[in-house]
C-alpha cells in the first residue's frame, strides 16, 4: 500500500522508495530496459520512466529522498497530548453527547495549543495519525455490550382535496425513545472501536406522536404530544385511540381550520371508536398511507434527524434528561456540532416546521 496512513509516506516507506530509485539508477547505467526494471522492482512503468528522466537530468543524486514536503503543525509530542485530551471524552470539554466531530477536535486544538486548523486539516491530521470515523458500541455500567451497528396512494390527491377545502394537510407518525441512545459515528483511533457508556437494563421510554401541518400561504407547524412509559405493568405503554383523539382536537384548536389527516395503517389508527369520532367531526378527513411508504411521510425525516443528531451518543442520566433533550431538539432542529465528515444536511431539505409542545398526559 503506497500511503498506509492516508496522509503521505512514513519515514520507513520514504527510505524504502529511495532504495528502489537507487536500484533503478544502477540498472539505467547498465542499459536495462524500462519494462524489465519495472517488472523486477514491482513498480509501474510510468514511475520508472519518471525516474529515468530525473536520472538523465541530475544523476543518481537527484533520485535521493528530499524529506517530507512540509512539517506538520502539531509535533508528535503535541499530538500525544491531544490524544490524552480526546481520551477524556467530549463531556469533559463541555459537550453533552459522547461524539467527537471534526469541529470539536478543531476547537480542542485551538484551546490547548492555540493553533488554527481547517476542517480538512483536522481530518488529514487524524487520518495521518491512525484515527478514523467509526460507529461505536454501547456499554452499560456493568460492562456489558449492547448491540453493534445500527445500523414505513395518492398523496397528491389528498393535497388537492385539502387545497379545495381550505384545510390543513396534516401528516402523523409516532416514535419511541429510550434511555439507550442511538449510535452515530465518532472519531477514534483506527483499530480501537469507541465505547459509549449507557444505562444498563433501562426500560423507561418516551413515546412521541407528532403532526406536521401544511397549508398554502401559512407557515408550516409541528405539533407533538409525548407519553412516558414508567414501566408499570398496568396500563398501556404506547398511545391509545383516546390519546390520538385528544391530539387531533388540540391540533384543530391551534390550527383554527379543517384538517385532512394522512397517517399509516397502525391498528390503533383504525380503531372503531376513533373511526366513529372522525365520522362525527365535519372538520376531520382521514386518509391512510400505502403499506411500507415512509418516504411519503415527512414526520419520518424528523425522527431520523433527531436520532442522527441531538439524541445520538448521549448518555441519558434520568428520564427528565431525555425529555429535555428531545424538547430542545424539536425547538432547534439544526444538528449540534457540525461534524464536517460528510453527514451535513442537504441544503435542499428544509428545516422542520416550528414545534408546538402539548403537555404530558
Amino acid at each position: 500500500m503506497r500511503y498506509p496512513q492516508g496522509g503521505g509516506l512514513t519515514a520507513e516507506r520514504q527510505q524504502f522508495r529511495e532504495g528502489l530509485r537507487l536500484q533503478a539508477a544502477e540498472r539505467f547505467a547498465r542499459g536495462s530496459a524500462i519494462a524489465v526494471i519495472a517488472k523486477d522492482l514491482r513498480v509501474s512503468i510510468r514511475s520508472v520512466q519518471r525516474w529515468r528522466r530525473t536520472w538523465n537530468e541530475g544523476g543518481p543524486r537527484a533520485l535521493r529522498s528530499m524529506g517530507p514536503a512540509s512539517l506538520p503543525r502539531l509535533s508528535e509530542k503535541q499530538f500525544a497530548q491531544l490524544e490524552v485530551e480526546l481520551a477524556k471524552g467530549p463531556a469533559a470539554h463541555g459537550w453533552e453527547d459522547q461524539r467527537w466531530t471534526l469541529d470539536r477536535v478543531k476547537a480542542v486544538i485551538g484551546r490547548r495549543f492555540h493553533l488554527t486548523y481547517t476542517i480538512q486539516g483536522v481530518r488529514k491530521l487524524l487520518v495521518r495519525n491512525g484515527w478514523s470515523c467509526q460507529v461505536p458500541v454501547r456499554r452499560d455500567g456493568a460492562g456489558r455490550r449492547r448491540g453493534g451497528r445500527m445500523g414505513e396512494g395518492g398523496v397528491a390527491l389528498r393535497g388537492r382535496l385539502a387545497a379545495a377545502r381550505g384545510a390543513w394537510l396534516v401528516f402523523e407518525d409516532e416514535a419511541g425513545f429510550s434511555m439507550t441512545p442511538p449510535q452515530a459515528k465518532t472519531w477514534s483511533q483506527r483499530g480501537r472501536t469507541p465505547v459509549v457508556r449507557v444505562r444498563g437494563r433501562s426500560r423507561r421510554r418516551i413515546y412521541i406522536a407528532a403532526l406536521t401541518c401544511y397549508k398554502p400561504g401559512h407557515r408550516s407547524r409541528l405539533i407533538y404530544r409525548p407519553r412516558r412509559d414508567d414501566g408499570r405493568r398496568d396500563g398501556r405503554k404506547s398511545f391509545s385511540w383516546r390519546d390520538y383523539r385528544d391530539l387531533l382536537i388540540a391540533a384543530h384548536q391551534q390550527l383554527g381550520g379543517p384538517i385532512v389527516l394522512v397517517w399509516d395503517n397502525l391498528n390503533v389508527h383504525k380503531a372503531s371508536d376513533l373511526r366513529k369520532f372522525a365520522e362525527a367531526r365535519d372538520w376531520l378527513t382521514i386518509y391512510y398511507l400505502p403499506p411500507y411508504a415512509p418516504d411519503l411521510n415527512p414526520v419520518e425525516g424528523i425522527w431520523s434527524l433527531l436520532r442522527r443528531g441531538w439524541l445520538s451518543n448521549v448518555a441519558f442520566s434520568t428520564p427528565e434528561h431525555l425529555v429535555q433533550r428531545y424538547q430542545q431538539s424539536l425547538r432547534c432542529p439544526e444538528r449540534p456540532g457540525g461534524d464536517g465528515a460528510g453527514h451535513r444536511r442537504s441544503p435542499r431539505s428544509g428545516a422542520p416546521p416550528p414545534a408546538v409542545a402539548l403537555q404530558l398526559p
